[in-house]
């Protein structure tokens, strides 16, 4: 099944391009494909051609671990058992584990690495070399120099970043003279790997074993990779920036054989991306075309009918204007199109003239539904937008994709306990403490835990809908896709049981719209596996009569939001509507606060909300629109 990318629409025009000039800002040459998978063909392609082609003593390759080589291990699987190359003399190399952990813990760095390929392949066990996470603390060090040595000198070395420029354990300020060595993991890292550990950064160890920077640098061949909108800022870094610790994989830019491979999400933020008219010509349709006068309003801090000739040429848009000029044109074409995509009626007007609206006046009422990937994206995300459509009449229905059960802390289930005796019912307190403290790290949560934290978040869900006039017994629907619900943080694989039950919905209400996150970071989260599912199971309803009439809307997740070169319709929130959207994310307790997974941000979710929603409409005022309290954009996938 295809990972979900937005179409194309314009662009630098890389036929017949010389490769020196497409690369000309880079200083580690990066190849950019559509998806994850067609970049791990690529990359499998030469890992293959390296392995084939070498003469000699065993081939050494070095493995990253994490969950960006997914794609590449199934590449290598299929083409392995194709007969296209094999493993037996081949020595792999892990770059990184945990210290210390125990040699039969399933959190093990490299229990994913020979559970999703070691064992699927022809690789011989005396071959394999991973460092050791129970190596006594006394003989670490010397542990360490000697796997050191082994590792050096690899023939590939095959490496996923982080979402800061970490490659392996070196984080940032690590010396681009490090070997490998045991480091202390920062606080900040380990939140993001307690994820591993059933949210408990307790459990989660303190330090890890990592080859070094040096170590990498001896490698013959280096091949980076990144996938997901959210390494984006760490690709630039790596690609354009200056080497520096505190972008430890910057300093890979000085290794004579190295390559970057990333999807269109990791590359969004290279130049040849966000401003590839610096690079080369381009074609120039009406989003492309605002996509550029949007760019050169931020470098000039103009509104758009503010630009002048002199702003175009000396920004290197002499090209536009010989296609689409004289620049006044441009301004006012454009000024027009952002405008036209302001509405208050995401709905549609009913009897107004919806020539230039991004909405069709027609049919009116309309048929709605909302997937939301846990029991609070919708209101988080859209939650403005989610409530005109209820009050402006339209039949509205909501689909939570997953239970969200994982994200419930177990202390908010022990007070949802308590608070239940006190009311009068039945004191399962100490029972359901009892379940809690059997948890074992590592392994799925208790069944009966998880079927109580899914019932606090459907009862969340449904009291927000509520507080906006939502009917939350006809119109909220509970999918429980299967693939969340593994018990764990590890997520299953997305397969027809999924689509079926969104096929279903999606039949019994033929909406006329559909909103979707649109989420572009890690192919593999959460957010992309339900929005990928709802699309397969359009693509499935294709021919059904009440698709000719129906759009999909994307719309974006608390951390990120459109670029307003690619937005297509932007609702205006007023002051009291932002309030209401606040108290609809208020309903959502188990959330507030203790959020198991929270990430770096240390905003409550209703923060990310309106202040991203805050700073669209900032945008839109600066780029001379009307002035709002917030807008929620939207972008249309068709």
């Amino acid at each position: 099944m295809k990972h979900f990318s937005l179409p194309k629409d314009g662009g630098l025009i890389e036929k017949d391009l010389p490769k020196d000039i497409l690369h000309s800002y880079e200083k580690i040459p990066t190849e950019l494909f559509e998806e994850s998978r067609d970049a791990s063909i690529r990359i499998a392609d030469k890992i293959i051609e390296a392995i084939n082609g070498h003469k000699g003593d065993k081939f050494k390759l070095g493995l990253t671990t994490g969950s960006s080589p997914i794609s590449l291990y199934n590449e290598l699987i299929r083409r392995n058992k194709a007969g296209d190359v094999s493993f037996a003399d081949v020595e792999i190399f892990s770059i990184d584990e945990y210290y210390p952990i125990e040699a039969n813990q399933t959190q093990r760095r490299n229990h994913r690495l020979h559970e999703e390929f070691i064992n699927q392949v022809d690789a011989k066990e005396e071959n394999i070399y991973i460092p050791d996470g129970t190596v006594k603390k006394s003989e670490i060090t010397e542990y360490c120099a000697e796997f050191d040595k082994k590792i050096s000198g690899l023939d590939l070395l095959v490496i996923g970043i982080g979402t800061e420029g970490q490659i392996g354990f070196n984080e940032a300020g690590s010396s681009e003279k490090s070997r490998t060595r045991t480091v202390l993991l920062s606080h900040k890292s380990r939140k993001v790997q307690a994820k591993n550990f059933n949210g408990n950064i307790d459990a989660t160890p303190r330090a890890a074993i990592t080859i070094g920077i040096a170590t990498m640098m001896s490698a013959k061949q280096i091949i980076l990779m990144a996938w997901g909108e959210d390494k984006a800022n760490a690709v630039h870094n790596i690609v354009e920036g200056a080497p520096s610790s505190l972008c430890p994989a910057s300093f890979l830019q000085k290794h004579e054989n190295i390559s970057f491979y990333a999807d269109d999400n990791a590359g969004s933020l290279l130049s040849r991306v966000v401003a590839p008219w610096l690079v080369g010509p381009c074609d120039w349709t009406p989003k492309f075309t605002r996509k550029a006068v949007v760019w050169l309003c931020e470098q000039v801090r103009k509104p758009i009918l503010k630009l002048t000739y002199q702003d175009y040429i000396e920004h290197s848009l002499g090209g536009l204007l010989e296609q689409k000029g004289p620049y006044d044109k441009i301004n006012i074409d454009v000024f027009n199109d952002l405008q036209h995509t302001i509405t208050g009626w995401p709905g549609g007007k009913p009897n107004a003239d919806d020539s230039t609206r991004p909405v069709s006046s027609t049919p009116f009422p309309k048929k709605v539904v909302v997937f939301s990937p846990h029991p609070d994206d919708d209101v988080i995300s859209m939650g403005g937008t989610f409530i005109r459509l209820v009050e402006q009449g339209h039949d509205v229905h909501v689909a939570y994709e997953t239970s969200g059960n994982v994200a419930v802390h177990d202390d908010v289930v022990l007070q949802h306990m308590d608070t239940a005796h006190e009311l009068g019912f039945a004191d399962e307190f100490d029972k359901v403490k009892k379940i809690i403290e059997s948890k074992r790290p590592g392994e799925p949560e208790p069944r009966e835990l998880l079927n109580l934290k899914a019932a606090i978040r459907r009862a969340e869900a449904r009291a927000a809908v509520r507080s906006f006039g939502l009917n939350d017994n006809t119109n909220a629907h509970f999918l429980n896709l299967p693939f969340y619900e593994t018990g764990g943080i590890k997520k299953g694989k997305r397969t027809q049981a999924d689509i079926d039950i969104i096929i279903d919905l999606l039949q019994k209400v033929q909406p006329h719209q559909i909103y979707v996150a649109g989420d572009l970071a890690d192919p593999h989260g959460t957010h992309r596996v339900c929005t990928e599912a709802v699309l397969e199971a359009l693509n499935q309803l294709e021919g059904e009569e009440w698709l000719k009439n129906c759009h999909v809307w994307l719309y974006r997740g608390a951390w990120m939001e459109w670029e307003l070169g690619k937005v297509d319709m932007a609702v205006p929130l007023s002051p009291d509507e932002l309030i209401k959207k606040r108290h609809a994310i208020y309903r959502h307790l188990s959330q507030k606060d203790i959020v198991p997974f929270p990430g770096d941000d240390s905003r409550e979710f209703w923060q990310r909300a309106e202040e991203r929603t805050q700073n669209t409409a900032r945008l839109y005022n600066e780029l001379g629109m009307a002035e709002y309290q917030a807008i929620e954009v939207f972008v249309k996938l068709f």
